[in-house]
């Protein structure tokens, strides 16, 4: 079972998420990581530059790496014959997810289908070897309830230990609801979670700036999570890494993991951080690349 924090202590997790989505963000990744304040990433499976996000997560063995499930607005893993009732006719996961949601819990059909998806991302992160950190989702789609029964259904099977709670402060009272059955549905599965997070309303803009205001505005006791979408530069004229985030500003959340501003306010918290396995379960719970992340965790 899990060792989770007393309720009196403070815990903090910086992560990336849309890890093989591009090599831009691939790499600012890496960077974040080496050269900053960034203890994990959330991959893509079916991403373009998946291949490239597993090859830099294997040579940069701190970084813990976890699954972003995508059930919206991107790429399958499995191909399109197989899960007609998910896809559109670009073969890709649509946007409505008010729609999705409302055929995922009436239509058996599509149930099945989006089970056997979610059974493919996870056995296509099991297939590059590295440790499972924790699961998310894009979009947050694992509020949805279908979604999360089958994830923390077939996750049992791939070492599934840890996963995101999209609560933050400020969170819609429409929304409210859902966290709390998140939450309970988490405990009663024993699995870890973070008890609140920072990004979802300042999402693609978490600059230097934002960060600081996080950090100096930390809850007295709990485990949060802030979580970015970070990316390099691109050349000028260069098209957005992906059409729905044209407004995001990548390269300052980039700018705000290695800010040494940042590095020098996190560490004036006086906060333990890591990936969702050293905080909760501790160096010796970590295997394969991103063991050693551990000590790093207990040193800081």
């Amino acid at each position: 079972m899990m060792d989770r924090l007393s309720r009196d202590a403070r815990a903090l997790i910086f992560t990336a998420d849309d890890f093989g989505l591009h090599e831009r963000v691939n790499a600012a990744v890496e960077r974040a990581h080496r050269e900053g304040v960034l203890d994990c990433a959330s991959l893509m499976v079916a991403a373009p530059a998946a291949a490239d996000a597993v090859a830099r997560a294997r040579r940069t063995p701190g970084l813990r790496v976890g699954l972003h499930l995508v059930l919206a607005d991107g790429a399958p893993m499995l191909p399109c014959a197989q899960i007609p009732a998910l896809v559109n006719e670009q073969g890709r996961f649509g946007d409505n997810m008010v729609r999705d949601g409302v055929r995922f819990f009436f239509l058996p059909h599509v149930r099945r289908q989006l089970a056997k998806e979610i059974r493919a991302q996870f056995e296509a992160f099991a297939a590059t070897g590295l440790a499972l950190d924790h699961v998310n989702t894009h979009k947050h789609f694992h509020l949805h309830p279908t979604v999360l029964a089958l994830i923390l259904s077939i996750g049992r099977d791939y070492g599934l230990r840890a996963m995101r709670l999209p609560l933050e402060a400020g969170a819609p009272l429409a929304l409210r609801p859902w966290l709390a059955l998140v939450r309970a549905r988490l405990a009663r599965a024993g699995v870890a979670h973070n008890d609140y997070v920072v990004g979802i309303a300042k999402t693609g803009a978490m600059d230097e700036a934002a960060v600081l205001d996080a950090l100096a505005n930390l809850p007295a006791r709990g485990v949060g999570e802030i979580y970015c979408h970070p990316a390099l530069a691109g050349e000028a004229g260069e098209a957005p890494i992906t059409p729905s985030m044209q407004t995001y500003r990548h390269a300052d959340e980039f700018g705000a993991l290695v800010s040494p501003r940042v590095a020098a306010a996190l560490a004036q918290a006086g906060v333990r951080h890591g990936g969702f396995t050293d905080v909760f379960f501790g160096a010796a719970s970590g295997s394969g690349p991103a063991a050693s992340r551990g000590a790093e965790v207990q040193a800081s």
